[in-house]
């Protein structure tokens, strides 16, 4: 072979031998880090880690560590996503439209909630509370913008002609809103359960209108997974939202043994969050499609606030091929 041909051919072997070595190889991962808040709507993730099937279910795939992490409320959670500190979240279907907005790389995968909040007044507003109108002037304290409770109760606002310059929204975590109404520094919150609940109990509030019925059947909490997650290990994707699916319905049959396993992890009352299990309107669900519209539904009263300056659609929002496939199995 002559010499410049046998030049050439190593050129060419080195050039190819350089760019084999850029592909990019998925990350071994052995460490899922989850997050959630302490509310009856997440008992789905809080019985998967008690259980072990977070453990169990992804020890197949490599994953050898799970921990999950606390958030007040959606937006934190989501910021703290932002940041690569999440893998999955289970969050209000809210905040990721915010952060996907803004450039989150995430997906959301599989319901986890709907409804399961309420407007609570102070006792001696409740009693005098007779529609929407009753609010102006008063202090409402709820999560902060962003959050499912924040977007429905505008939108509630709006939808009865109440101005939301008319109402003071103060935006508060759970525990400092149920700290508020108890010393009158608030008129009333708008919570998830079981702060509600709580607050009932307490005597320092009562409840005056459900989420349900200021919006029937709105989307609440999803299970959020992060692009690159879905990208490199599809696989774990999907046993991710088996296992979902299987926290889910031991909680729907198993729901004093699930109020023992909330009581336990977040330090309420047992008899507090069964009495929250009783008087809520929420509905424990696993299903992606049943919540796209409303989602789609909170994009445009988010832009119409101007907290995202572009209309999402179903595909920016959502991944649901994860739970087909777990369900047709």
């Amino acid at each position: 072979m002559k010499k410049p041909i046998l030049i050439a051919i190593l050129l060419v072997a080195s050039i190819l031998a350089a760019f084999s070595g850029c592909v990019e190889k998925p990350e071994t991962m052995t460490h899922l880090r989850i997050g959630y808040q302490p509310s009856t709507h997440q008992i789905a993730e809080m019985i998967a880690m008690e259980k072990g099937w977070w453990k169990e279910d992804l020890a197949g795939f490599g994953i050898t560590e799970v921990t999950d992490h606390q958030f007040s409320s959606g937006p934190p959670e989501m910021t703290a996503m932002m940041g690569d500190h999440l893998d999955i979240a289970y969050v209000g279907a809210a905040p990721p439209i915010t952060a996907i907005a803004q450039g989150l790389d995430a997906k959301i995968v599989a319901a986890v909630q709907t409804q399961g909040s309420n407007l609570v007044l102070r006792p001696d507003l409740a009693d005098n509370y007779t529609s929407p109108s009753d609010l102006r002037g008063l202090t409402i304290a709820t999560f902060p913008a962003g959050s499912i409770q924040d977007t429905v109760l505008r939108k509630f606002l709006m939808d009865n002609n109440v101005s939301t310059d008319d109402v003071t929204i103060a935006p508060m975590g759970p525990g400092d809103a149920m700290a508020a109404i108890a010393a009158g520094a608030v008129d009333g919150v708008f919570l998830p359960h079981p702060g509600p609940a709580i607050i009932e109990l307490e005597g320092n509030g009562k409840s005056v209108v459900s989420s349900g019925e200021m919006w029937k059947n709105h989307a609440c909490c999803c299970l959020l997974v992060s692009g690159k997650l879905i990208r490199e290990h599809p696989d774990m994707v999907k046993q991710i939202v088996r296992t979902h699916i299987r926290a889910t319905r031991y909680l729907k049959n198993n729901q004093n043994e699930s109020a023992e396993i909330f009581s336990k992890k977040i330090g309420y009352d047992l008899d507090t969050v069964k009495y929250s299990f009783k008087t809520w309107d929420g509905n424990w669900i696993s299903d992606p499609h049943a919540e796209i519209n409303c989602t789609l539904e909170y994009a445009r009263v988010q832009h119409d606030l101007g907290n995202i300056d572009r209309m999402l659609t179903a595909k920016d929002l959502f991944d649901t091929s994860f739970y087909d496939a777990a369900i047709s199995e």
